[in-house]
């Protein structure tokens, strides 16, 4: 087992575990040895194989995002970001979803791309939701990430054949043997030598399943001891159509179905009943959220392309709620998702206060660690895995230096993160991804957006191209 040692490191953020709250080291040292942190304080005098010289450092826990579909929305870019409908409350997700198709033999081309983007962002922990396919186990072998992977299901899936509405097309006997296959792949990852594999259950979307999987799913978690996770309360449209069926909301029925509390995670749980968007008449939904201390993965980027936001994060800390934070879309940057928390937690509070830097950084680690059920990671102490990630102080996006983490959060992001240790192995040097061949990646992902977008004609209900549903930001220039 090796001992690596950074000494006199000029910032270090460590965990005051009586406080529940990270803190500053200032000059001090971490050691940590094979996959294990052993040592945080000032002047370690033990051996150590390799002793890193801390000037010009901060270090910080490694990310956990515990909402992303990496394999997927790569191939997006270009489309998806101006990409809004009107008449599904300007979410785009349906309109995309029911339109585009990509092949699967390109998903792994995505998931090389945007792993290498989370780990360069300082993503050491990673949530993955995505339909399985061919490449995918080999890719988070090789990528290093410590994984959380959530293979979906769904006994429904969405259709359009008008502007307005979104219907579904109801095949259970195959989300049953989705399901199943799931849990497989889960205790098959689970099982896995490099330790760095877990699963978490999903059934995809809540209003894409039935009572009955919803409610088996999430005993198959529980048997297990690991989370289940599904999106829930993402749309308004989502919203009227569950209360259309069961006459509650998206968060009451799931409350009434018992799959609320620790261990369940909530893909977005935006839109709920006191939102401005939704305007229902019941108050509650917050308040079951927080009282049963269900985690909500916050990702602010999708929505706030749509015009909408949380309303707003600080609110939903203070009613108990375990908040963590989801990249869920491009750009896979997970520092940029935190800075884009705080900023419209004010916006849409109209307070200052209302996510202060401190409370993302504590949501993008520990946040995310306790939704995970986890006290291992999302914080430097003695006992916590090694996924440790190293900012460089002396870059000129982080100075003058006053305070690393409002220098990272709110002006750096990725360009200050220089290595990052991930189960006590490097897989980021020096700003670039060891374990991953994101340049090739990316060529190939390239390719696929091109077969991707030639079928949209053939999928869309009115026989649209893509470049009519995602026009260029400008037109092309006729001379």
């Amino acid at each position: 087992m090796a001992t690596t040692h950074f000494k006199n490191t000029d910032w270090i953020v460590v965990w005051d575990e009586e406080a529940q709250s990270h803190s500053y080291l200032r000059n001090g040292d971490l050691v940590f040895t094979d996959n294990e942190i052993t040592f945080v304080g000032k002047d370690y005098n033990g051996d150590a194989d390799t002793v890193i010289d801390g000037s010009g450092l901060c270090l910080i826990p490694g990310f956990v995002d515990i909402h992303a579909h990496p394999a997927s929305e790569v191939f997006y870019r270009g489309i998806r970001e101006d990409h809004s409908v009107p008449e599904h409350y300007m979410t785009g997700l349906y309109e995309r979803s029911c339109a585009y198709s990509i092949d699967r033999e390109d998903l792994k081309h995505g998931a090389e791309v945007s792993y290498a983007d989370l780990m360069r962002s300082g993503v050491t922990t990673l949530v993955d939701i995505t339909f399985p396919y061919p490449g995918w186990v080999d890719v988070m072998e090789r990528g290093g990430l410590r994984m959380f992977a959530a293979p979906g299901f769904n006994t429904a899936t969405w259709y359009r054949d008008n502007v307005h509405q979104l219907k579904y097309n109801e095949d259970i006997a195959k989300g049953e043997k989705d399901f199943e296959t799931a849990l497989g792949l889960i205790d098959e990852l689970r099982a896995h030598p490099c330790g760095r594999l877990n699963g978490i259950v999903s059934p995809v979307q809540i209003d894409n399943n039935t009572d009955e999987i919803l409610v088996a799913s999430h005993a198959a978690a529980k048997e297990r001891g690991i989370p289940w996770t599904t999106h829930a309360s993402q749309s308004v449209v989502e919203f009227n159509i569950m209360l259309e069926r069961h006459g509650k909301t998206p968060i009451q029925y799931l409350a009434d179905l018992g799959l609320v509390g620790v261990g369940t995670i909530l893909g977005h749980a935006m839109l709920i009943d006191d939102n401005s968007w939704i305007g229902w008449h019941s108050k509650t939904d917050l308040k079951l959220l927080g009282d049963s201390h269900t985690a909500v993965a916050h990702c602010p980027t999708p929505f706030m392309r749509y015009g909408t936001t949380m309303e707003d994060f600080g609110r939903y800390r203070d009613a108990g709620v375990v908040m963590g934070i989801g990249t869920d879309t491009i750009p896979h940057n997970y520092i940029e998702d935190m800075r884009y928390a705080a900023v419209l937690a004010r916006v849409a509070s109209h307070n200052g206060h209302a996510a202060r830097t401190a409370d993302v950084f504590h949501a993008g680690t520990v946040g995310g660690a306790n939704a995970l059920m986890r006290d291992d990671l999302g914080r430097l102490a003695v006992g916590a895995k090694a996924d440790i990630v190293v900012l460089d102080c002396t870059h000129p996006v982080m100075m003058p230096l006053r305070d690393p983490l409002a220098s990272l959060i709110h002006s750096a992001a990725e360009r200050a993160v220089k290595d990052v240790y991930i189960d006590g192995r490097q897989t980021v040097k020096d700003h670039e991804c060891l374990t991953l061949d994101r340049e090739q990646a990316v060529a190939r992902v390239a390719e696929g957006q091109v077969r991707m977008e030639a079928s949209v004609e053939t999928r869309d209900y009115a026989k649209r191209t893509s470049l009519d549903i995602a026009p260029l930001s400008l037109p092309l220039a006729t001379h």
